[in-house]
């Protein structure tokens, strides 16, 4: 159970760089492509009643809602798998090519213009490796400073000891 919660919250945390990431990479777009992306896309095609200000909101709460899942998924994983990058990438797989095609929210990402399929692809790369990085230092400070010591890795260099 507590690894679920610090999926959660991996990321929940990994979206906020995302969402950076999107937000910065979304203005190098060409300007036709420069259209809201997939989370804004879906919550108009979910149709929930509500003013401009309601779809943003909803908006964020749907892509942050479905960072948080993901992350708590990620985490329930053996630790063996492959990295958060890879598994990032599969979350786009598996939405963007599987399941939200499937229920006719968007049509499949093959049918998307590239550049803004190379954009999510970049993001959920970073997405992943936010996530794999979160829950790490999530599970490091659980065993340290919220223990009060150090957990059976802390031999293992740090960066805080590599760069400060």
């Amino acid at each position: 159970m507590q690894r679920l919660i610090l999926g959660l919250l991996a990321g929940l945390s990994a979206t906020t760089t995302m969402t950076a990431a999107m937000r910065h990479l979304w203005l190098r777009l060409q300007p036709r492509n420069r259209y809201p992306l997939p989370p804004r896309e879906l919550v108009e095609r979910v149709n929930l009643p509500a003013g401009e200000d309601g779809r943003r909101i909803n908006t964020l709460l749907a892509h942050f809602g479905f960072g948080a899942l993901a992350g708590a998924g990620f985490a329930l994983l053996p630790r063996s798998l492959p990295s958060g990058i890879l598994y990032g990438l599969s979350v786009w797989t598996v939405s963007y090519l599987g399941w939200i095609p499937a229920v006719g929210l968007l049509k499949p990402a093959t049918r998307h213009p590239l550049e803004r399929n190379l954009l999510m692809l970049a993001v959920h790369m970073v997405w992943g490796a936010m996530l794999a990085a979160n829950l790490r230092e999530l599970e490091r400070a659980g065993g340290e400073i919220f223990a009060g010591g150090p957990a059976k890795d802390a031999t293992k260099p740090h960066l805080s000891r590599r760069f400060g």
